[in-house]
């Protein structure tokens, strides 16, 4: 079985990136605003996290704009390589951004909740580079749009992966204990992790070392 791309996210610091990337991240995850969850960071500490991370590895900026005008007007502030939108795109105007930021890699956003949201990412995935599945609810009233720390239903990420053409990462409650029976279940492209990689909210080198062992078994 491939082993997984590793993507970090909520990275907090510039120290952070630099230990995300020793331990074998092949993307960072950088979190601009949001209603709710963890790693949230201004714009101009993600710029200068950016400009501190060397080519081969990815950098997501996280947004929860919902307007295609609003996510360019977000990116400019801190022009990572890709944008990773966490909330559903109001009219599915992703030609907008494409048309705008050519160059940059567009990653979408599914919380993966029941048989709709398998329906909803198989019509997403012909405008994007990639789905993300994650354990939010966008419909609760204050929006949770990631970094929760719960599993979702891994038969639908599966359903997921074998009826879409692209790449897929799975997001939401993994760990050193979950991880190979994660990656057994939905064969992802990548996975993703924020909470289970953290102590006191700082990057936990031990645990990120543990959870890449645990990726190798």
């Amino acid at each position: 079985m491939t082993r997984p791309r590793v993507k970090v996210c909520c990275i907090s610091s510039i120290d952070e990136a630099r230990i995300a990337i020793e331990h074998g991240a092949s993307a960072l995850g950088l979190v601009g605003h949001m209603p709710s969850g963890p790693g949230i960071i201004g714009d101009e500490l993600i710029r200068q996290i950016v400009k501190t991370v060397p080519p081969p590895i990815s950098t997501f900026l996280l947004t929860s704009e919902t307007k295609p005008q609003d996510i360019i007007r977000h990116y400019k502030q801190v022009y990572t390589t890709t944008i990773q939108i966490v909330d559903e795109l109001e009219k599915r105007e992703y030609e907008i951004i494409r048309k705008e930021l050519p160059n940059v890699k567009l990653v979408q956003v599914i919380h993966v909740i029941d048989d709709n949201s398998v329906k909803e990412a198989i019509e997403v995935s012909k405008f994007v580079d990639a789905i993300l599945l994650d354990s939010g609810n966008p419909n609760s009233s204050i929006k949770e749009l990631g970094g929760t720390g719960r599993t979702h239903n891994w038969d639908l990420s599966r359903e997921i992966r074998n009826s879409i053409p692209i790449p897929l990462f799975l997001a939401g409650g993994l760990n050193k204990e979950n991880i190979r029976q994660a990656i057994e279940t939905v064969q992802p492209f990548g996975v993703d992790l924020c909470s289970s990689v953290r102590s006191n909210c700082k990057l936990d080198q031990q645990k990120l070392k543990d959870f890449f062992e645990a990726i190798e078994k």
